[in-house]
């Protein structure tokens, strides 16, 4: 594990938007910088279906979960 110098403006929108997404600080960060690289990896996919090939990669049907 290492340590990501953020500036702190930067660090106080990871901190609210950990605490709406009902994640660490931490956690929060690490989702974002996937998600970030995901993106520039696949520059022709939106963040839906982004976020569509990674459940479909853990095996999960989103429509499965909204039936719930």
């Amino acid at each position: 594990m290492g340590i990501v110098k953020i500036n702190d403006e930067l660090h106080e929108d990871v901190r609210k938007a950990s605490a709406v997404m009902v994640r660490s600080i931490n956690a929060q960060a690490e989702y974002w910088m996937k998600v970030g690289m995901l993106a520039e990896a696949n520059p022709t996919l939106s963040f839906i279906d982004i976020m569509r090939e990674q459940l479909r990669h853990a095996d999960v049907d989103p429509r499965q979960v909204a039936n719930v």
